[in-house]
């Protein structure tokens, strides 16, 4: 199994309608199409930071997990999931459009324990 940590920096100043969105819209299809572990949004408490300071973005305000059998799998499957007519339906309705993403990072791990 690897994982893939997708963090998001998302304009703050669309950021509840971005959780709505998300919250109506998106996850019930990434939840249906992927292994989804979670999905989290930054709530009120300040970001706790040790050593270098963070970039003027700060750190992310989404994270979401998905779970994958290997790296093949996902490179096979992810892009055909997000680029169905019903996905891309639903992105076309994100606050602000693409330029409300300032970065999008995705990292592949594999667990330890």
């Amino acid at each position: 199994m690897i994982y893939e940590i997708r963090n998001y920096h998302f304009d703050p100043e669309k950021f509840a309608d971005y959780k709505t969105w998300a919250t109506e819209q998106a996850l019930p299809y990434l939840d249906r199409e992927l292994d989804l572990v979670g999905f989290w949004a930054t709530g009120e408490d300040q970001t706790e930071v040790n050593g270098k300071p963070l970039d003027e973005l700060g750190s992310a305000n989404i994270t979401w997990i998905i779970r994958w059998p290997d790296r093949e799998s996902r490179d096979a499957q992810f892009e055909q999931i997000m680029s169905t007519p019903e996905w891309t339906e639903i992105f076309a309705n994100v606050p602000g459009g693409l330029s409300s993403y300032h970065r999008m990072e995705a990292k592949f791990t594999e667990s330890l324990l």
